[in-house]
């Protein structure tokens, strides 16, 4: 039995899992951040790092308690290299080479968006490349090819917001706070999502993503709302142009559930109009999804629907493996690990995604 422990610290979680033959997730312990952003309404990297720095040594210990192992039976220590906040990744990278070198123990980096896709193989013993890989989270949103010996093939990617940093956004707007995935997630079971049409950017661009018209359209609908109840300092001929994302007009109840059942559905149209589309093109039958949004009800509802239909065979992890964990790292770095490969301690880190 090979057990690896993986680091996790891209953004603002400080996340360690502990991980059996690249399968069995023995322990996973994710400590956020969350409380401290959210007066900000998004994440401060500076915050971000000094938290990770305070508390990723009780998180370790937390996991290998959980794991009933000791540091000394650890036989790799994986961490991801990018992409992610440079502060934060270079925190994980330091603790993992300290632990690496203490312990005279393999060190491994491991790309993030790589091992959001490998939970997929670790949810079920059948999932095995190639597949098509869909990555929505926070920060990225991509479609790409996973090929044996974990070879990624990028298809299309995000040109401009990535679909979390679109529902945080959206959140904004409407009042709800941050973060913006859950509270949409949460209202829009009030809400009728046919209640507004807002656009799709699908059509023209290939496998490419753009929520950046999807986000506009629902500020522009916002704001005339609120003109149309009186809003004051209005001409009525006024048309409000995009400008500081902020929250709108005051809304009852119902008007906020209704947009952000309507954002939430088009936002889902987009994801699964692309993913269809890679899924025909490359005549792969299997989807994995992973990242943050990968945990939203209704594009898990609307992927198995999918599935039932015979379109496809979708793999989607359960929601505690969607956010970014350690368990994912540990993972990924059991298939590389097994194709022998070691990282130098000279490890750098890297902020943008190396996935081609």
């Amino acid at each position: 039995m090979v057990r690896i422990l993986g680091i996790e610290t891209s953004c603002d979680e400080t996340a360690i899992g502990i991980v059996e033959d690249g399968r069995r997730v023995a322990s996973s312990v994710v400590a956020s951040s969350q409380e401290f952003h959210r007066p900000y309404g998004g994440v401060v990297p500076e915050i971000a790092s000094r938290v990770h720095v305070e508390v990723i040594w009780g998180v370790c210990e937390e996991a290998l308690a959980r794991a009933q192992c000791q540091l000394a039976q650890i036989d790799a220590i994986a961490v991801t290299q990018g992409p992610g906040l440079p502060g934060a990744l270079l925190i994980g990278l330091a603790f993992a080479k300290g632990l690496a070198l203490s312990l005279d123990r393999p060190l491994i980096g491991v790309d993030h968006l790589a091992a959001h896709l490998y939970v997929g193989e670790m949810t079920g013993s059948d999932v095995e490349p190639p597949y098509v890989g869909l990555v929505v989270s926070g920060g990225h949103t991509l479609l790409c090819v996973v090929h044996p010996e974990q070879r990624v093939e990028l298809l299309g990617e995000t040109k401009d917001d990535a679909v979390g940093e679109s529902f945080d956004k959206v959140a904004k707007m409407l009042g709800l706070g941050y973060p913006g995935g859950p509270a949409i997630d949460r209202l829009s079971e009030e809400g009728r999502r046919d209640a507004v049409a807002f656009t799709r950017s699908t059509a023209r661009d290939g496998f490419d993503f753009s929520f950046s018209g999807l986000k506009t359209d629902v500020y522009r609908y916002v704001q005339k709302l609120g003109q149309g109840a009186g809003d004051k300092g209005q001409g009525k001929d006024h048309t409000p142009r995009p400008g500081p994302l902020a929250p709108g007009p005051q809304l009852d109840r119902q008007q906020i559930a209704d947009i952000a059942a309507s954002f939430q559905e088009a936002a889902v149209d987009i994801l699964m109009a692309k993913a269809l589309r890679a899924c025909q093109r490359t005549g792969l039958r299997r989807l994995v999804v992973g990242g943050g949004v990968a945990a939203n009800r209704r594009l898990r509802e609307r992927l198995q629907h999918e599935q039932q239909a015979g379109t496809w065979q979708v793999v989607v992890p359960e929601p505690s493996l969607c956010v970014d964990n350690g368990a994912m790292v540990a993972g990924l770095a059991f298939a590389s690990l097994r194709r022998g490969h070691r990282s130098p301690l000279n490890l750098n880190i890297y902020t943008n995604s190396q996935l081609n």
